[in-house]
């Protein structure tokens, strides 16, 4: 069974900076794509960040690019999210998601590329 926990999220001011994690059990961690998603209320859950098996490959949402990085450390079975010069609009649920699927070691951009998921964790930004 997929486990995926987030931790890592919390509040932060404004052009602040944050730093979520995301550890994965029962699946092949080093060979699935991973991805990071978020849902402010209200609001459809949207791709924040995206990364193929190894860490060649990635993508960004624009409204982030610049700001946050994704990586992974498949020693440790963990994927990042560094959030950096934070805004109020990026308070949202963050949550971490493993591919399935055919290419499942490709990035993808889609949440219905992404079979697994995580329970989620609060980032909220103060202005």
């Amino acid at each position: 069974q997929v486990q995926l926990v987030e931790s890592g999220g919390g509040l932060a001011q404004a052009g602040g900076s944050r730093r979520l994690s995301c550890a994965a059990s029962g699946l092949t961690f080093k060979t699935a794509a991973m991805g990071w998603f978020r849902q402010a209320p209200g609001k459809e859950r949207e791709l924040v960040a995206a990364i193929n098996w190894n860490g060649g490959s990635t993508v960004y949402a624009d409204s982030v690019k610049g700001r946050f990085t994704i990586s992974r450390d498949n020693a440790k079975n963990t994927v990042y999210l560094q959030m950096n010069s934070l805004k109020p609009e990026d308070t949202a649920v963050y949550y971490c998601a493993a591919r399935t699927g055919s290419n499942y070691y490709n990035t993808a951009t889609k949440s219905a590329d992404f079979g697994s998921w995580g329970q989620g964790t609060q980032v909220t930004v103060s202005s």
